[in-house]
């Protein structure tokens, strides 16, 4: 029988990853470790269960039935233990040297964290971030707790984790100042007729295009990016439109040539949330951060509101 003392925790980790990935590669490169180390810890991972763990297949690793049984505990445990060892009974920001770990767009974070961190630098000087852009993988990434937050529009929340509204955001239209067709404002007419720029983060629909193609308000797409801060840059000296949150919108215009003008159909605001892991309802850290980020928030109205 397995003993807990004579048992390496480190190794639930190994295992959490190694199921997420189903690959010794990929889940060394997520652990930073060589992929000996990893597949040192597989071995030692079927030593200690009894268990084949992961079963090649062809050219895949398949988990095994025991593996598939003990994956979801294993993770809860995973995120129970993280948020233990990052609690304190307080959190003194000027001494700090905590990294937060964050999942949030290019425009959350041109229009809410970059002025953040200038504010940042002087209320928690050792403090550091790591951001990365949302995809599929940051749903797992904050069910298992490995992000303290993630960005999201409210239709693609996690539904298993506490959320909070950050802000709501209006759509609005981009042109170039020089375009003819917007000269006397923007028609629907000229709306479905112009090109557009389009914008696809981690090849999904923004929320925008979910709601405008939902609506079957169907846009002439003449270039499609991967990035929101990408697609205004497409915009100058040219007729295409680009539907845009109004914060970046803003933003952008002080950098670029571009009209604002209203969507001429009712997109309704777009709720931002701030989603983070149930078990880290407690951290005096990522309280404190989230104070921070809705002080910022109520500072970045736009113009307009």
């Amino acid at each position: 029988m397995m003993r807990l003392d004579n048992f390496d925790l480190n190794l639930l980790v190994a295992f959490d990853v190694l199921m997420q990935e189903q690959n010794v590669t990929r889940a060394a490169h997520r652990l930073h470790v060589t992929q000996s180390a990893m597949s040192a810890s597989l071995k030692r991972l079927r030593e200690s269960f009894q268990d084949d763990i992961l079963a090649q297949h062809g050219k895949r690793m398949i988990p095994t039935p025991f593996a598939l049984t003990m994956q979801g505990e294993i993770a809860d445990k995973i995120s129970e233990l993280r948020a233990l060892i990052t609690r304190q009974g307080s959190f003194d920001p000027r001494r700090s040297e905590r990294r937060f770990r964050i999942a949030a767009s290019d425009y959350i974070t041109t229009v809410l964290l970059a002025p953040l961190l200038d504010t940042l630098e002087q209320d928690a000087p050792l403090a550091s971030f790591t951001f990365e852009l949302p995809g599929p993988e940051s749903q797992v990434a904050l069910g298992n707790g490995d992000l303290d937050l993630m960005f999201t529009p409210e239709i693609f929340l996690h539904p298993d984790h506490p959320h909070e509204l950050v802000f709501a955001e209006r759509h609005v239209t981009v042109a170039c100042p020089e375009n003819p067709r917007v000269a006397g404002g923007l028609s629907r007419a000229t709306f479905l007729d112009s090109g557009h720029v389009g914008v696809s983060v981690a090849r999904k629909q923004t929320f925008a295009d979910a709601w405008l193609m939902q609506n079957a308000v169907e846009r002439r797409i003449e270039v499609r990016v991967p990035s929101f801060i990408q697609a205004p840059f497409l915009v100058p000296g040219t007729q295409r439109l680009c539907v845009m949150h109004e914060r970046l919108a803003h933003d952008m215009a002080k950098r670029l040539p571009l009209k604002i003008l209203p969507v001429p159909f009712p997109i309704p605001p777009m709720r931002e949330m701030m989603q983070f892991h149930a078990t880290r309802k407690g951290d005096p850290g990522l309280s404190w951060l989230r104070g921070k980020i809705y002080e910022m928030a109520s500072r970045r109205t736009p113009p307009s509101a």
